[in-house]
């Protein structure tokens, strides 16, 4: 029996990116270790019930701190000598950095799945470019020995040899996540006002300042329309804090972190996810699924799940003009958004199902 560790950065996304891909594994007779921050008590019992092992770990997971770093890594090392996998799977920037690090130590083989670039790819200054730096020099480290980096959008994957940090002949491409097409089914458009829905972490990264931006002009004009914002806190650098989306409820009604988002899809008519960048975002395929027309950017991973014109529309990144351009033309054009909504979910079932992206992943790990 095999046994795979994987090594994640949030323990939700245990259950809500990955619970498939980790069922499929245990299919295949494997047995399946997770490595996490500890998970709360809600999907702590989740895990428990899926028959799920968890290893928590504590780390710092928006900033670099060296003290911090150096632990995660120890803890890392320790649990692969103790455990003695066959294979591991680091997703998302430090369990992929300090995860490759310390599996160079051992008789395994690693694996390191690319969901974005993050924070420190993003920017121009004296400072990020320092960070930059490192950060690729580290990335370089980690994944010498890997026997694969699996990639959601061909802008990550061109980045990262470009950039000398992996040999493009070990380097694979897949559809993102994958979304379950049966838990997030196609719904009816509700008959109310307009709704648009954005869900987001809190970060500037993901354009939440342009989406309230163009909220607040669209709302002069149309004042019946509804905008909607889901999404957690952050500690990133880039974060946004609570108190500003607060001085944005005239136009945008904040809900906070949801667990369940198919309630706010369901009763919104189009999904905005104005994004720097991306690996590939899950909640714009959830929408997707559900049969949301799709309002986004030409950013890496965004532009990927829209056909400008046919499921949606792409805008250029930072552009609050076009944003409202494009918000303008739903509400002017109603009778577009269902026929739109139903070219995104023929793009999930074609393109995004879970089954068939768990299937090339299974490939490429030779599970």
């Amino acid at each position: 029996m095999k046994k795979i560790i994987i090594v994640a950065s949030l323990p939700e996304s245990l259950i809500n990116f990955r619970g498939e891909l980790i069922q499929n594994i245990k299919d295949k007779d494997c047995e399946v270790i997770t490595v996490s921050p500890p998970p709360s008590e809600v999907y702590s019992d989740i895990l428990k019930k899926k028959k799920i092992i968890n290893i928590p770990i504590t780390f710092t997971g928006n900033k670099i701190s060296p003290l911090d770093d150096f632990i995660y890594f120890i803890k890392l090392f320790r649990i692969f000598r103790k455990q003695s996998p066959d294979v591991i799977l680091s997703y998302t920037i430090k369990p992929v950095i300090w995860g490759g690090l310390a599996s160079r130590f051992f008789n395994t083989d690693f694996y390191a799945l690319i969901t974005g670039i993050g924070f420190a790819f993003q920017g121009t200054s004296f400072k990020r470019k320092l960070l930059t730096m490192l950060v690729v020099y580290l990335y370089r480290m980690a994944l010498k020995k890997s026997k694969a980096v699996i990639f959601q959008n061909k802008d990550n994957l061109n980045l990262f040899v470009e950039k000398d940090i992996v040999p493009r002949s070990k380097t694979y491409l897949v559809n993102g996540s994958g979304v379950d097409i049966l838990k997030f089914n196609v719904e009816v458009l509700p008959k109310d006002s307009i709704n648009f829905l954005c869900i987001a972490r809190l970060l500037t990264e993901k354009g939440l300042r342009e989406y309230a931006e163009a909220a607040k002009i669209v709302k002069k004009k149309f004042p019946n329309v509804i905008f909607n914002l889901i999404g957690g806190e952050d500690t990133s650098p880039d974060a946004i804090s609570l108190d500003e989306v607060s001085s944005w409820s005239d136009y945008i009604s904040y809900k906070g972190s949801i667990k369940d988002v198919r309630p706010y899809i369901k009763n919104s008519h189009v999904y905005i996810l104005p994004s720097y960048h991306e690996g590939l975002p899950r909640s714009t395929l959830e929408a997707m699924s559900m049969g949301r027309a799709v309002l986004t950017t030409d950013a890496a991973g965004c532009k990927e799940t829209v056909e400008n014109g046919i499921n949606g529309f792409i805008v250029p990144v930072g552009s609050v003009d076009k944003l409202v351009e494009k918000i303008i033309w739903f509400i002017e054009h109603p009778d577009q958004i269902a026929p739109m909504g139903l070219e995104s979910r023929r793009m999930v079932v074609e393109k995004f199902d879970v089954k068939k992206v768990n299937i090339n992943m299974l490939k490429v790990m030779r599970i």
